[in-house]
């Protein structure tokens, strides 16, 4: 099944090759269009990337940029909705959101979060709720958790 919606994922820095891949292997499962690979953040051909990717990096179209804030207004330039996923005040619930498609989703460092400077040029900022007493969860399972939220809303939900 092909997913309808366009969705670019931007990776803003993750540190491990593990994580990037698990993003990878997502990616396919859900039909992501692009990911784009910022910073530090891991990019094909990488071993351990390849290794939880499972082949996935290999028709996941990919693309690596320098700099998180070149891709994110590269995107925005293009008319593409740029969307951070990431924990604060200035968040809302994922499903509370109202997502407008071409989407970009930004995911940022698990230590560090997404920079001030890219969060400044995103056009929204959602998060998942957190109960416990840690503020985050893994990258990929977050990634996971929003982009099946987004599916579930506006493809895959009732009278769709």
């Amino acid at each position: 099944m092909e997913t309808k919606l366009e969705i670019t994922l931007v990776l803003d820095r993750l540190r491990s090759a593990f994580n990037t891949g698990n993003i990878f292997r997502l990616a396919d499962a859900v039909g992501v269009k692009e990911v784009i690979c910022c910073g530090y953040t891991p990019a094909p051909p990488h071993p351990r990337l390849e290794k939880t990717a499972m082949g996935a990096d290999r028709w996941v179209k990919s693309r690596s940029v320098g700099d998180t804030l070149e891709a994110v207004c590269q995107l925005k330039k293009a008319g593409v909705s740029v969307v951070a996923v990431e924990t604060g005040e200035q968040s809302e619930y994922v499903w509370d959101h109202s997502f407008r498609f071409p989407l970009a989703l930004v995911l940022g460092n698990e230590a560090l979060g997404i920079e001030p400077r890219v969060l400044e040029q995103c056009d929204a900022v959602v998060s998942l709720p957190m109960a416990g007493a840690k503020t985050s969860v893994n990258v990929g399972n977050c990634a996971a958790a929003v982009l099946y939220a987004i599916l579930g809303k506006y493809q895959y939900g009732a009278g769709r």
